[in-house]
């Protein structure tokens, strides 16, 4: 089996790496174990950044790709720290502003059929999420701008019913959907969606929660 973890940053993914070269072998930026390979990369922050990237893992065979990153949560049930399993996708800020201030988006524009693949009702939905049960599961929206003030918020919580909010998770949605790839997203909850506050913030918890639920994936594909 292939395993390809992908990142924005390598903070996000550097104590993953870590562990791959303490415990598997390296032959060629490929970590090996038992019937495991696992590869690692960086695809940059943004949904340009991670469209292009991966859409480039695309040329390569992987029996599983996961992303993995933090976000900001607009639902308060979930804990600063917490890791979940995004299960829907939906561009935030992909559209128009209209002149009393509201959103109207792509497919409010009749510019992208909510309905044709791999959009159901605006939406992209990970069809191999429920293959990760054992993670609490939460929807999302990406966004080019994180929302740091009460009025973006409001805008953005006024349009779309979400869990929490990234700036890469939509692109990785549809170039795997497209492809037709196995993929998984893993966001831990570094911050909630509130007026920009980083002394509010939880970075480290949230990294160290999400390179825990990384490991212990790996650690059971290797056992496989």
């Amino acid at each position: 089996m292939h395993l390809h973890i992908l990142s924005p940053t390598i903070f996000e993914s550097a104590s993953v790496l870590n562990h791959l070269e303490q415990h598997f072998t390296q032959t060629e930026g490929i970590y090996k174990k038992n019937n495991l390979e696992i590869s690692l990369s960086i695809c940059g922050v943004g949904l340009v950044n991670t469209a292009i990237h991966t859409t480039k893992l695309m040329m390569k065979d992987s029996d599983l790709i996961i992303l993995m990153g933090l976000g900001g949560a607009f639902n308060r049930n979930l804990n600063l720290g917490d890791v979940v399993n995004v299960t829907e996708e939906t561009f935030g800020d992909l559209g128009a502003e209209d002149q009393d201030g509201t959103l109207l988006s792509a497919h409010d524009l009749k510019l992208i059929d909510p309905n044709k693949f791999p959009f159901t009702d605006g939406k992209i939905t990970n069809t191999s999420a429920s293959d990760f049960s054992f993670l609490p599961t939460a929807t999302a929206i990406s966004v080019n701008k994180v929302s740091g003030s009460q009025t973006s918020i409001d805008l953005i919580s006024d349009k779309y019913d979400v869990d929490i909010e990234n700036m890469e998770g939509a692109a990785f949605f549809q170039v795997c959907r497209t492809f037709r790839r196995r993929f998984l997203e893993l966001r831990a909850i570094s911050n909630y969606v509130e007026p920009r506050n980083r002394d509010s913030w939880q970075i480290e918890l949230a990294l160290k929660n999400l390179s825990e639920v990384v490991i212990e994936i790996i650690k059971g594909l290797s056992q496989a």
